[in-house]
């Protein structure tokens, strides 16, 4: 038979908030216009505005708040609102040679979109220079003047030789021409019967007497004079030479430099900008000092060497690396980094292997990282990627407090370095919006000094919002956007409020919405699969209760497998009659993705003895502290209520029954009092009833978490047996305004087959469980007769007597024996 109703039960309409269809002006989401802003988020985004919009050193902002709350694509909006208002864009940003030191690239600033145009009109001006600086040596005009210039130096020549030669016929020597290697020397040789002779032959002659020796002395000292006089001659004829060679290439130069200066003059008129002048300025002497590289062949590659990279371009040196280009920029720029590497975030110097196999590079190499493609701008990434990636915080960090970004390779062992680059730092002047959770905040807080430095805003992203109309009627908006968006069917009205009722229930509160708009958002898309399915064209409550019921069903395959277990016997539930000191508690199962609730059997045991409440799973180091605070709340409330005027001396041991891994949390503290009462006043407790609630020594029982997942699993558990109209959940009172029960729970409600109990205290709680009165105390400090308290009260003070009695008769059987202990006390108390 059914139970009668009782003060205790919870009203059905307390037991879900519904939203009713037909108040909301709408027939389907296509009547509505998209959300255009954004909803839940007031304290988290006027944060972030206000971080935004502080233009001062270390106003970047930390946004924290759970996964699934819609922190990444609200800093999207936000910022891309910012952006368009701002509309500043950021100046282009290139390395060019430093000519006078190449290890320390310079940095150009051009407005934006001048970057590309400035490295084309370099590129143009390099390859007009290839084609013309060789025309320009090949032209008569220039070769008329170097042909004059050889022409006065041959003319020179000539005349030291002419005298030369003069004076050596006059001594009666000859010139003669003598090849020395791949060199001709003139040899000054005496003339012998008019023919030039070798001075080691003449000397010969003499030895064999054809020949005078007086002579042939006063030759020889002839001889080396003349040698004398050549080698000076040669001497200023070397001088001469490199006079000539140097007027050559002062004439080159010139030339070159007033042929480059009238081509790069164009250039100098367009780019009004002293880093450029002083760039073009240093790129022309540069080539005037290599003009060799504009008569440069390119060289075939070595055979057998495929490997090896071929020399690198002559004119190299010449271009620009364009680092940042903001040509399609329309404000400043937004970039989110998704997988924010050393490399990815700062940018990185590439190195090649030149042909004899070492690892080189140059300015061209410098490529940039995110940061700096943001400078000017806004930059957001994951806190935690950043974090795991080796060198990427302290990075981060240095380049925030000193406003200042130097590109370098992260390299820990400094592998095949053989060359170093400092290219001149970019100054930074960007926001960088890091997003975390409140552990990570927190955490770095306590440990890292800089993180109130250098983000000294916090957006804090709340998980739900107030429930009012207007509310509800943006959040239908945000549901037409997001069907617009993924191109999905309309939601009819019915959709809606089932949509709506279950963003209630994710917060766990009637009066609030969740903002996890992302799962909400998944639902959508899930439940258009199902219309499409349904082969409908608008997306109706029976769809949307598919997706909710197919997701579950895609999780919870452990909840299945635990209640077949309960269902064939082998967890032990009494789901029907009443039993001494044993209670159905309510526990959650958390598997991350999906929680559910189911019982669990708790008993409690209790005996004469001083060893108060033993905590087995404690004992069994399967207890979390929470759960400890528990028990200890639960002692303390026994001896106010029952120990005032007497010892608590009882032995009394709580366990929950077959729970082999670890217990946490004190919802369960009131069940565990529930099986005590009733181990020590005998009265049974009603198995069909579970309970679940926490308690204070006062015995006010409180709130607890996951109120409808516990209900929900009981009620799937008796249904499982059938229900008989008895069954049912006792649970705090003030949970009550937490109840979003499934339909099916609501529906056996209606039906009078499951009851939901809601209790303010113990004493209310053992009324419902066992049927009989708790008793209030009198003046005497006394209990009314039959009652639970009475009972229990009764019960205690036995023990108390009899182990005081006991412990006084075991004390005269020691003293007969001679084995009691002068001056000690043989009972005691807890």
């Amino acid at each position: 038979m059914p139970e009668k109703k009782t003060n205790h039960e919870v009203p059905i309409e307390k037991l879900r908030w519904r939203l009713d269809p037909g108040t909301l002006p709408f027939d389907t989401t296509d009547e509505l216009k998209p959300l255009k802003e954004i909803i839940g988020q007031d304290r988290g985004v006027e944060a972030f505005k206000f971080g935004m919009g502080m233009n001062k050193p270390g106003y970047n902002v930390f946004v924290t708040g759970l996964a699934n709350s819609g922190r990444m694509s609200t800093v999207k909006k936000l910022l891309q609102e910012i952006s368009k208002k701002d509309g500043g864009v950021p100046n282009d940003l290139c390395y060019v040679n430093n000519f006078k030191n190449p290890e320390a690239p310079t940095l150009l600033h051009l407005k934006p979109g001048a970057g590309r145009k400035f490295k084309k009109d370099i590129r143009d001006f390099v390859e007009t220079l290839k084609k013309e600086a060789p025309q320009l040596f090949e032209s008569q005009e220039y070769l008329n003047r170097k042909k004059e210039i050889m022409v006065e130096y041959e003319n020179k020549g000539k005349s030291f030789f002419k005298d030369l030669d003069k004076k050596v016929r006059e001594e009666g020597f000859a010139l003669v021409d003598i090849q020395v290697g791949q060199v001709k020397r003139p040899e000054v040789m005496p003339l012998v019967d008019g023919n030039p002779t070798h001075i080691d032959q003449l000397e010969g002659m003499v030895e064999k007497g054809r020949f005078p020796k007086n002579e042939f002395e006063v030759l020889k000292e002839k001889q080396h004079k003349l040698r004398e006089e050549i080698d000076q001659i040669f001497l200023e004829l070397r001088d001469l030479q490199k006079e000539v060679q140097e007027t050559i290439e002062k004439m080159d130069r010139l030339m070159f430099m007033k042929m480059a200066a009238e081509t790069a003059a164009p250039i100098r008129e367009k780019y009004k900008h002293k880093d450029v002048d002083k760039f073009l300025t240093n790129m022309l002497e540069d080539m005037a000092d290599h003009l060799q590289i504009f008569a440069t062949q390119p060289q075939q590659a070595i055979p057998g060497l495929p490997f090896l990279m071929p020399e690198g371009d002559s004119f190299q040196p010449y271009q620009v690396n364009l680092l940042v280009d903001n040509a399609e920029q329309k404000g400043p720029p937004v970039r989110v980094e998704t997988y924010p590497t050393y490399r990815n975030l700062f940018g990185s110097i590439e190195r090649i292997v030149d042909r004899s196999g070492v690892w080189r590079t140059d300015f061209s190499k410098i490529k940039a990282g995110s940061i700096i493609k943001a400078n000017g701008g806004y930059l957001v990434l994951n806190l935690l990627d950043a974090l795991i990636e080796p060198g990427v915080w302290p990075a981060l960090k240095r380049a925030l407090k000193t406003k200042q970004m130097e590109i370098q390779t992260y390299d820990p062992f400094y592998l095949f370095t053989t060359t170093g680059m400092k290219p001149e730092p970019i100054e930074m002047d960007l926001k960088v919006v890091v997003i975390a959770d409140e552990h990570l905040y927190y955490l770095l807080h306590a440990y890292d000094e800089d993180v109130n430095k250098i983000f000294k805003v916090r957006a804090d992203f709340d998980t739900s919002m107030k429930k009012t109309e207007q509310t509800i009627r943006r959040f239908a908006e945000l549901i037409k956007k997001t069907t617009e968006e993924d191109q999905l069917k309309p939601l009819d009205r019915t959709a809606v409020s089932t949509l709506v009722e279950q963003a209630v229930r994710m917060t766990g509160r009637q009066e609030k919405i969740s903002t996890s708009f992302p799962v909400l958002t998944d639902l959508v898309r899930e439940a258009d699969f199902w219309a499409t399915e349904d082969k409908q064209n608008v997306i109706q409550e029976r769809h949307l209760d598919k997706a909710v019921e197919m997701r579950i069903y895609r999780s919870n395959l452990v909840e299945e497998k635990i209640q077949e277990m309960i269902d064939r016997g082998t967890l032990m539930i009494d789901l029907d009659g009443e039993v001494v000191g044993q209670v159905n508690g309510l526990g959650i199962y958390s598997l991350g993705d999906y929680t559910f609730g189911k019982p669990t059997r708790i008993t409690a045991s209790t005996s004469m003895g001083r060893a108060g409440i033993i905590n087995i799973e404690r004992e069994a180091e399967l207890s979390g502290s929470t759960h400890n605070k528990g028990m200890l709340i639960l002692s303390g409330y026994l001896r106010k209520k029952f120990a005032q005027d007497k010892p608590l001396t009882v032995s009394a041991s709580i366990a929950f029954e077959q729970s082999y891994s670890g217990v946490d949390g004190d919802s369960a503290s009131s069940t565990e009092i529930y099986a005590l009462l009733s181990s020590l006043s005998g009265v049974p407790i009603r198995q069909y009833i579970a309970v679940t609630g926490s308690v204070n020594q006062k015995g006010e029982v409180q709130a607890i978490g996951g109120v409808n997942q516990k209900i929900e699993g009981f009620f799937d558990c008796c249904r499982a047996k059938g229900l008989n109209g008895k069954h049912g959940v006792m649970i705090p009172e003030s949970n009550v305004q937490d109840l979003m029960l499934r339909k099916d729970v609501l529906e056996a409600v209606t039906k009078g087959k499951f009851r939901v109990y809601a209790v303010k205290t113990i004493d209310e709680g053992i009324e419902i469980l066992t049927g009989k009165t708790a008793g209030e105390i009198t003046p005497e400090g006394t209990y009314p007769e039959g009652t639970i308290n009475c009972l229990v009260n009764e019960k205690l003070k036995a023990l108390a007597e009899g182990l005081k009695e006991f412990g006084g008769e075991e004390g005269s059987e020691n003293k007969k024996k001679g084995t009691g202990k002068k001056g000690k006390k043989q009972s005691g108390s807890l």
